[in-house]
């Protein structure tokens, strides 16, 4: 984790700065647009807050099953140590990753909510849940390219290319409840827009999500996980040693 921390911020003019500036840069870039376009968002009076809270759990996910499935080619020196493991190599991307998203989140949130000076009474429960969700759904996703990237190293750009259209798609715009029948069907089986709107519940308390079901996107999180960790204890090795090569 601390080799982590200092490689991918410690090196970098403004370090840890980048990983709020960023988000946040995005979030208000999407609320200028939106609010030129539209008089008001689906949900409240704010841009600033509705994109906030759709895009930071989609952003968690994004980075985790990114930063984790370059797990090994990351710390591919670390590993030739006998004492350093494929899992910790893993463990401490997922931890360090989880925890600085977290904390950005909560810098950007409680700043947009002091500066747009709305009344929000939050749920912390639908919160919680909702990163939980993106968490575990990510480090599932990563954990699966960890080792599907290792024996074709293309994988990295297939997958950011499969996961483009979900930005779309995820809710971050909209709300489930504005679409047609026809979208909705096909979009429910996209577990990230039943973590965007969890993690709207949290924020209005008028929004009720009758659609999303928690079993669905925690057994699909679990599945990826069980399988991801199957994958790499099977073909570490082998993975490691084509890296090498």
């Amino acid at each position: 984790m601390l080799r982590e921390m200092s490689t991918r911020y410690g090196r970098s003019p403004g370090g840890y700065a980048w990983a709020i500036v960023e988000p946040l840069g995005f979030i208000i870039v999407l609320a200028l647009a939106f609010g030129l376009i539209l008089r008001a968002p689906p949900l409240g009076t704010s841009f600033l807050i509705f994109f906030a809270t759709g895009f930071l759990v989609y952003d968690m996910f994004l980075s985790l099953s990114n930063k984790v499935g370059q797990s090994l080619t990351f710390s591919l020196a670390l590993l030739r140590y006998p004492a350093v493991s494929w899992f910790d190599a893993v463990s401490a991307r997922v931890i360090l990753n989880a925890l600085t998203g977290m904390l950005v989140s909560y810098l950007i949130l409680v700043g947009v909510i002091l500066i747009e000076d709305t009344a929000i009474v939050l749920d912390f429960g639908a919160i919680v849940v909702a990163y939980g969700l993106a968490i575990a759904l990510g480090t599932g996703a990563g954990l699966v390219n960890c080792a599907i990237s290792g024996f074709f190293p293309v994988w990295q750009t297939l997958w950011s290319i499969f996961t483009r259209p979900l930005f779309l798609a995820s809710g971050i715009f909209f709300l489930y409840e504005d679409l047609p029948t026809g979208a909705r069907d096909i979009l429910w089986y996209n577990p990230l827009i039943h973590i965007t709107s969890i993690m709207r519940s949290g924020f209005y308390a008028m929004y009720e999500p009758q659609f999303v079901s928690i079993p669905f996107v925690l057994g699909l999180a679990l599945a990826l996980t069980a399988l991801g960790l199957l994958l790499n204890r099977r073909y570490h090795q082998e993975i490691m040693e084509l890296l090498r090569n």
